[in-house]
């Protein structure tokens, strides 16, 4: 900082105004009214904190633009820099995004988006009262989610349903009511680890069941399970390899040869079905995944799997199956402590109102998955086009798309990218631009490229993609071009 630098911004900390003046100010009723006294007042007190802390640093707030301290201590602009302080603390939580991965599942980005109908049953309960627990017909109580259990049963031929908030949460509860105190059996192969670090192991741990090992990792005979049961064994649990695959010399005994020893012993067969397909994914060219109606059929006493894999729906963890097993579930105390709020069974109640009426391409999981590649390839070639036409060097190519989720592993859609030069900037900071943007714009890193996949941006969004890399690499030559 030069002598004559330092006079003018020793000048401007005497001109910062203080909080009263700011709360005088043209603009400052508005910010008032708009977030209140506090909170404005909070965010006021910030800002004139940055602005002192960046003066005393020898430089503007904005290194890229010139030094004006004038500007740096005028009223409107701290009111301006507290009011997107204040908007940005109180944005949609968690934001939206725009999830250009190509991976359709996308636990960390929600898992499924929900159809328009979907949504239009969450607002329309939101909004006002509902009759979550009680029956409109008879004018009094009613059980919770009696009319989402009913599709399910219709859907997955079981005698009997209960909606809980997580799949996690529907093995936990099934395995505390049905086998608490008591042996529960479980190939080794099927010690698995779902999302955030959780394991079967645990969870059957804080049921209070007792773990019992059979098999080796890659290989259980059905005399395994058979070598294992005592009089202390409740049931045999079957869990889905919906996160993994175990290629090369493996294997284990199937659902319906599970069922036949564990009835023949007295036993319950529970499975963790885990990913909710209730389709045929061989259909849409995918690996066959097995489904929950296949489970039930083949002997299984109560299916678990989740709302929001592949069913489509809300994060929701669902049992099926015999009606007796599902009514002790049901009155078993953890069962109020994981239930299904009335929002998740709006939207689970409009999900499976689409595979009712056939209407599956509607839910968007599943229009993601079976949408042409030929469509997928217009939409990267347009937003390539439109690229090239801002000055950005644009290119598509082929990839894969991703089921994702803890679901179908291993299984890839044909896909066509975009991939933006970014020249110095590099990927992986115009990735962190894109994320930066408004609405951010996930897309994936791959071999040093950023990829944008346009088989998982929504309608409507494609637009905003291509305006979120304008944006970040104009700021970009922006910036280069200050010097």
């Amino acid at each position: 900082m030069t002598p004559g630098d330092s006079g003018r911004a020793a000048a401007a900390l005497r001109d910062l105004p203080s909080i009263d003046r700011l709360l005088r100010a043209p603009g400052a009723n508005e910010l008032l009214a708009d977030f209140g006294r506090a909170p404005a007042t909070d965010a006021l007190r910030a800002t004139l904190a940055e602005a002192r802390a960046a003066l005393l640093a020898g430089h503007d707030p904005d290194p890229a633009a010139p030094p004006d301290w004038e500007v740096v201590a005028a009223a409107r602009e701290r009111l301006a820099a507290a009011r997107e302080r204040l908007a940005a603390r109180l944005a949609p939580t968690p934001p939206p995004v725009i999830n250009a991965t190509g991976i359709i599942i996308h636990t960390n980005l929600g898992r499924a988006p929900l159809s328009a109908a979907a949504i239009e049953a969450i607002a329309a309960t939101a909004a006002g009262y509902a009759a979550l627990e009680y029956d409109v017909a008879a004018g009094r109580r009613g059980p919770r989610g009696a009319a989402v259990e009913a599709l399910l049963t219709e859907l997955t031929g079981a005698e009997a349903a209960l909606v809980v908030n997580n799949n996690a949460a529907a093995v936990l509860l099934m395995l505390s009511a049905l086998c608490r105190g008591r042996e529960v059996l479980i190939s080794r192969g099927q010690l698995v680890e779902i999302g955030g670090g959780f394991r079967v192991p645990d969870v059957l741990a804080q049921s209070g069941a007792r773990l019992v090992e059979v098999g080796t990792t890659n290989r259980t005979h059905l005399r395994d399970y058979a070598a294992a049961i005592t009089a202390d064994t409740a049931a045999i649990l079957l869990v889905h390899h919906s996160n993994y695959k175990i290629i090369g010399f493996a294997g284990e005994p199937e659902a319906a040869e599970l069922a036949a020893l564990a009835h023949e012993r007295g036993l319950l067969l529970l499975y963790d079905q885990g990913s909710g397909a209730l389709l045929d994914t061989a259909a849409y060219g995918l690996a066959a995944e097995p489904t929950v109606p296949n489970g039930l059929r083949a002997g299984a006493d109560v299916v678990t799997f989740s709302g929001d894999k592949l069913l489509g729906g809300p994060q929701a963890g669902i049992l099926v199956g015999r009606v007796d097993l599902i009514d002790i579930a049901r009155r078993h105390p953890l069962a109020r402590a994981v239930r299904a709020d009335k929002l998740a069974l709006a939207a689970l109640g409009a999900t499976l109102g689409h595979y009712l009426t056939g209407r599956i391409a509607e839910i968007p999981v599943w229009g993601m998955i079976a949408r042409p590649l030929d469509d997928v390839a217009a939409e990267a070639e347009a937003w390539a086009g439109q690229l090239r036409a801002a000055g950005i060097a644009a290119t598509t190519v082929a990839a894969e798309s991703f089921v994702g989720g803890g679901s179908l592993p291993g299984e890839s859609l044909p896909t066509r990218v975009v991939v933006i030069a970014p020249g110095d900037l590099g990927a992986e900071a115009l990735a962190a631009r894109l994320r930066a943007a408004t609405p951010p714009v996930i897309g994936r890193l791959h071999d040093g490229r950023l990829l944008l996949d346009p088989r998982t941006v929504l309608a409507g969004e494609g637009e905003a993609v291509v305006r979120g890399v304008v944006g970040a690499l104009r700021a970009e030559w922006r910036v280069a071009g200050s010097g």
